[in-house]
């Protein structure tokens, strides 16, 4: 299991996409997996024929553990693996293929042997690794009650893992409950928002915007057509009022390094997008988001979400955000209070956009409102600076004719 990304452990096997016997070459991808950031597939480094799949398909794999078999091109199939026989403790096991003279347990009783003979022919000890006893130990798991799905029957992290949960269901049934287990991106994300939650001080500043302009303005490019043929949305125009105001505020686009005591400045926004998928909340992100223009913006958002909804973005889409945009208005929510991704400075909320009463030149009028919300590490961005990004992004957004006239 190679490492897919940075500081990964371990991946969770999706599919495999081969079987024993078939001829793959070099680059083909050969399974899917899902790490704690992506779905991504695995190609294959060398040509040669498949010999032997070492893990199923959902079991969970540390990185650099052997996955697949791969015999080269023409080679004789593999001699079948010896079987290993049990024998007395420090002898080992034989393997040179010799039968070994041993009584079967079907065979018909003999005199019981002396004591110390009894207590050397009990059943050996479970076969598994000092990481999986550990583990066993650890959730009260007894190993000579697994059966071991591993190479020579060993007793795999995935073993005592279900074991323990079937554990945990029979001690606790309850009508009307099921538990479903956390893991890949799901775990990741949970991870991830706690130490948001419990490292960087959050605040949150909210702002009524008339969006009035922008939504026209996006209804009469969809009909007419865009320059381009830009393919707008009202998320795009968050996106470029968000990256606008950035550009004015560039301070404000930062990270915090703990162990240096320092505020990194980014040099390029790297504006992240939060895509509901079926593995759970992904935030993949626009590299320099900043430098497009509004047709480059818009390509790049609408290749980003569809690829991060097909399970397709890569760890490397994954990384290095430093600002995002959640939009939580397309379900309906006006507003909310986001927590930031950990290493951000400030991350964006995008409430529903709806007609509402409003001051307009004076007199009362139904206009298109939203609110926005922006989060903010406040050891990197104090309530000045926040409340600048934030009302310059709605400034933008009420006179939004500019963005569309490039930069």
């Amino acid at each position: 299991m190679p490492d897919v990304g940075e500081g990964l452990v371990e991946a969770r096997i999706l599919t495999w996409h081969v079987a024993p016997g078939d001829t793959v070459t070099d680059g083909q991808p050969v399974c899917e997996v899902e790490t704690a950031k992506a779905a991504v597939e695995l190609p294959i480094p060398y040509d040669g024929v498949v010999a032997e799949i070492l893990h199923p398909a959902d079991a969970v794999v540390a990185v650099g553990t052997p996955i697949i078999s791969v015999a080269p091109a023409g080679a004789a199939a593999p001699a079948p693996a010896p079987v290993r026989q049990e024998v007395l403790v420090g002898y080992g096991p034989r393997t040179d293929g010799a039968a070994l003279p041993r009584r079967h347990r079907t065979a018909q009783p003999v005199a019981a042997p002396p004591a110390r003979a009894a207590e050397t022919a009990e059943e050996p000890r479970p076969r598994a690794k000092p990481p999986v006893r550990k583990l066993a130990k650890d959730l009260g798991v007894d190993l000579s009650r697994i059966r071991g799905s591993g190479a020579d029957a060993s007793i795999t992290r995935e073993d005592v893992l279900a074991a323990s949960s079937a554990l945990r269901e029979a001690a606790a049934v309850r009508p009307g409950e099921r538990r479903v287990p956390v893991q890949g991106v799901r775990k990741a994300t949970a991870q991830a928002m706690v130490a948001s939650a419990f490292t960087a001080p959050h605040v949150t500043e909210f702002l009524e915007v008339d969006v009035t302009r922008t939504m026209k303005l996006v209804r009469r490019l969809k009909k007419t057509g865009s320059p381009g043929d830009i393919p707008v949305s009202p998320l795009l125009m968050v996106a470029a009022a968000y990256l606008t105001a950035l550009r004015r505020h560039p301070e404000a686009n930062a990270s915090w390094d703990e162990p240096n005591q320092e505020i990194v400045l980014k040099e390029q926004v790297n504006l992240g997008i939060a895509v509901a998928t079926a593995r759970g909340l992904v935030v993949p992100n626009i590299k320099d988001a900043g430098r497009l223009t509004p047709a480059g913006l818009a390509g790049a958002l609408r290749t980003l979400v569809a690829t991060a909804r097909a399970g397709r973005s890569t760890p490397a889409d994954l990384r290095g955000g430093t600002a995002t945009i959640t939009n939580i208005g397309v379900l309906g929510v006006d507003t909310g209070t986001p927590l930031l991704n950990p290493g951000e400075a400030t991350i964006l909320a995008f409430g529903a956009v709806r007609p509402k009463p409003w001051v307009h030149k004076g007199a009362l009028a139904v206009r298109d409102i939203t609110t926005l919300a922006l989060s903010f590490d406040h050891r990197l961005v104090d309530g000045e600076l926040g409340a600048k990004v934030l009302a310059d992004t709605a400034a933008v957004l009420e006179h939004p004719q500019r963005l569309m006239m490039g930069r």
